[in-house]
């Protein structure tokens, strides 16, 4: 018996066929961008991906929307900007409701606490489990920051 392909990845497909339908162009390349890296994950690591690992693909591609809208900005390129724009808001769809700051400290005291940390030097304990816990939820570098903070 086959298995059951990952919602997010049929969502995906649903929405690709929408698109070309609406002739919305912007959310087709988008879409075609997004589930041709997660075929590359999947035949980087030789499995097909869970929907928490198709939601990291995904805020991957939102972050270097980021960055490019940045380096965008700051090249002075306003077209660029909002065709970046674009393709995040339409990547952004896909994503769970991101965590405030305070909600990832709250987070991030309890793994501390479950774990025992006491300082830097446990870090490798707490880092692990929270990016698990708030996997496509919050910003690696956010989270780092965080608990840096708090071992500190």
């Amino acid at each position: 018996m086959a298995e059951k392909a990952p919602i997010l990845k049929q969502k995906l497909t649903d929405d690709l066929k929408q698109a070309m339908r609406d002739g919305d162009t912007v959310k087709r390349s988008v879409i075609r961008l997004v589930m041709a890296a997660i075929k590359n994950a999947e035949i980087a690591r030789q499995t097909t991906l869970e929907d928490s690992d198709i939601l990291g693909v995904i805020a991957k591609e939102v972050r270097q929307r980021k960055e490019s809208i940045e380096a965008f900005k700051q090249g002075k390129r306003a077209d660029l900007v909002s065709q970046e724009e674009a393709e995040m808001a339409v990547l952004e769809q896909y994503l769970p409701q991101q965590m405030s700051r305070d909600e990832v400290v709250a987070e991030a005291r309890k793994v501390i606490a479950e774990v025992g940390a006491s300082g830097l030097s446990d870090k490798g304990k707490v880092m692990p489990q929270l990016i698990a816990k708030l996997k496509g939820r919050a910003d690696g570098r956010e989270i780092n920051e965080v608990v840096t903070e708090l071992l500190s």
